[in-house]
């Protein structure tokens, strides 16, 4: 056994104070990190505007305080990146995340203190090793690396010391030297430039080291370990990385990539642990093997609302505390946190599975749904239905957009579909007609709504080329971890920028 593995292994089976708090303590753990927030901010520009030093209760921070979006919190950002102290957060903050994601095409620039990177990032990863070796005591993690996928970083336009990237880059950039000697490559290979320089980089370096782990964004990585496969003539990684034991995947719903890493790693072995890092923080981690849920990390510096989605999309938004959530219900997320962001609204829709402890699954995003004709159509229902129609039609989908076809004289209702698969189906109308019928089953909206054509007809399913998301995203300068594709959107913006640039 190496001396390394041991030593962490050790080190972590012990370190799960933080883990005990959160399930037995939540609504103390919220408690103190209101209390913390508001008490560091009370002498910043945000804090006295809106007169922290008075508040005492949730209440009043409610009544009082705005919910926000980034369009409403910028200003005080862009004084933030210009250098100027104490205005969201207390002290100056010199690290922005970039985030683009899956929010359209204006980059955000995220703050991240030096109190949210150890306090948030840092430790929601220590909880997420934590978990894991609970869950997997005889773990050889820490005997080989592990390959982690990042961005790249730059000086800000606005002020050259100030530091803006992925915050995957940030992470890897700033991360303590004990844990550097455990991932691959070597920084001056994950910080490059360039994305397709940076891949092939990434497959030449790593793929005669011994990895044991992958932590990444799934369709990045599945790129890399297609082109390591690619270069050492194997169909599988087994041969290739023979002790790889753990994928950390996070930002993108895990279920159409599944079958993809089946075939060419060992299942029997890897473990797929969901994490959810976003730019604004370390929100959750999976806490047990086989379910893919994830523990609400409630004592990070990070201080939760949630507003009903069902109010949310008819403009109304009272948020609720931890306290007053439900199990199996809709709610968009609102975060307060160690870094300066005030209610602000992440753009993330989540459901609680669990209530002892706080579990949650990511549904959707605020923005990205259909609901043209009243069907309600969120990204959870989609993968749902996507993933039994695979199974039956034996296809497996890589990309895919949707959005609605509006009715009018000349065409009728329904939704568009741009699929890229890895595995096409034989009969693609076959593949149509299980999905539109799973959908129904799995969305009511849905159902009333395709009711005897009478409204909404059936879908309409384009097979794309391989290569034609990445080709779009490069179009638009959206290479890299942080951008993915929009998966479902109310408008046709996408679709028929795609089946522009494809002719």
């Amino acid at each position: 056994m190496s001396y390394v593995n041991f030593i962490l292994r050790s080190y972590f089976q012990n370190k799960n104070s933080n883990i005990h708090k959160i399930v037995n303590e939540p609504f103390l753990c919220q408690k103190s990190s209101f209390r913390y927030l508001v008490k560091a901010a009370r002498n910043t520009v945000w804090g006295k505007k809106y007169n922290y030093r008075q508040l005492t209760s949730y209440r009043q921070f409610q009544e009082t305080v705005p919910l926000n979006t980034y369009e409403s919190i910028y200003p005080f950002i862009e004084r933030m990146i210009k250098g100027e102290r104490n205005v969201l957060w207390r002290g100056k903050t010199r690290m922005f995340s970039k985030s683009s994601g899956t929010s359209g095409s204006k980059s955000k620039f995220i703050p991240v203190s030096l109190e949210s990177l150890i306090e948030c990032n840092y430790k929601g990863g220590k909880d997420t090793l934590s978990l894991y070796v609970k869950n997997r005591p005889e773990t050889q993690l820490f005997s080989g690396k592990t390959l982690s996928l990042s961005g790249s970083m730059r000086s800000s336009e606005l002020n050259p010391k100030a530091i803006c990237g992925d915050i995957s880059a940030i992470l890897i950039k700033y991360i303590p030297d004990w844990a550097n000697h455990l991932r691959t490559p070597p920084k001056k290979i994950a910080l490059t430039d360039g994305w397709n320089e940076k891949l092939e980089l990434f497959a030449q370096h790593t793929k005669k080291e011994n990895i044991t782990g992958l932590a990444g964004v799934p369709s990045w990585i599945l790129i890399i370990l297609k082109r390591i496969l690619e270069i050492e003539g194997k169909e599988s990684l087994n041969s290739i990385w023979p002790n790889l034991e753990l994928f950390m995947h996070g930002g993108v719903n895990f279920t159409p990539y599944l079958p993809q890493y089946k075939e060419i790693t060992n299942a029997n072995k890897l473990l797929f642990w969901q994490i959810y890092n976003a730019s604004e923080g370390y929100f959750a981690t999976q806490d047990r093997c086989f379910a893919d849920d994830m523990l609400l990390l409630l004592n990070n510096g990070v201080f939760y609302e949630f507003i009903n989605f069902s109010d949310f999309t008819n403009n109304q938004f009272h948020t609720i505390p931890l306290e007053e959530v439900k199990e199996n219900i809709n709610y968009v997320i609102v975060i307060s946190t160690n870094a300066g962001l005030w209610r602000y609204i992440i753009g993330d829709v989540i459901q609680f599975t669990s209530l002892n402890p706080y579990r949650i699954i990511i549904t959707g995003r605020t923005t990205h749904f259909i609901n043209a004709f009243g069907e309600e159509l969120i990204i959870d229902n989609v993968e749902k239905a996507l993933q039994i129609t695979c199974e039956k039609t034996q296809s497996l989908v890589s990309e895919y957009t949707a959005a609605p076809i509006y009715l009018d004289n000349n065409k009728k209702a329904c939704h568009e579909w741009l699929i890229e698969f890895e595995t096409p189906p034989s009969d693609l109308q076959i593949f149509t007609d299980i999905l539109d019928a799973e959908l129904m089953k799995i969305n009511s909206d849905y159902e009333v709504k395709r009711s005897f054509d009478l409204l909404l007809h059936k879908p309409i399913i384009h097979q794309v080329p391989q290569g034609t998301f990445i080709q779009w995203m490069a179009s638009k300068g959206k290479l890299g971890g942080q951008y993915k594709v929009i998966r479902l959107s109310n408008n046709r913006n996408i679709i028929e920028e795609i089946k522009k640039m494809l002719g």
